[in-house]
């Protein structure tokens, strides 16, 4: 399975409301599906079977049984991956434009980089075609 698949079954796993509880649920620590039916009354627990199954499929609930029952662990390294890759690299660009702003809003007026428009340039009006 190539990564773009992966991917793609990470991001439909992470796509459902129901799914995202469970996460939430998981994060505390393993729980059986029967706990974790009891976390999500409105739904049955085939429902609640069907949405762990796209989980694991996706690679963030590890599965294992214990006898009779099912225990549920989360695998936080899907959504570290995903962080690594779309979501760090845009923070990192997003807080150095921060501090290049905070930095030119700290400088003296003289030393602005740029140029305020005049109130009314730009907009055409003055102008004659």
């Amino acid at each position: 399975m190539s990564i773009d698949d992966e991917d793609d079954l990470l991001f439909k796993a992470l796509g459902h409301r129901a799914r995202r509880r469970i996460l939430d649920a998981l994060k505390a620590g393993p729980r059986t599906t029967g706990m974790l039916c009891d976390l999500t009354p409105e739904l049955d627990r085939c429902t609640v079977m069907q949405h762990l199954k796209v989980l694991e499929a996706a690679g963030l609930v590890v599965v294992e049984r214990r006898g009779r029952k099912r225990w549920n662990h989360l695998d936080a390294l899907p959504v570290h991956a995903i962080h690594e890759r779309w979501i760090g690299p845009y923070a990192a660009y997003a807080s150095s434009m921060l501090s290049r702003l905070k930095r030119e809003s700290e400088r003296p007026e003289e030393g602005l980089s740029f140029q305020p428009d005049p109130i009314g340039a730009g907009r055409g009006d003055d102008h004659e075609p």
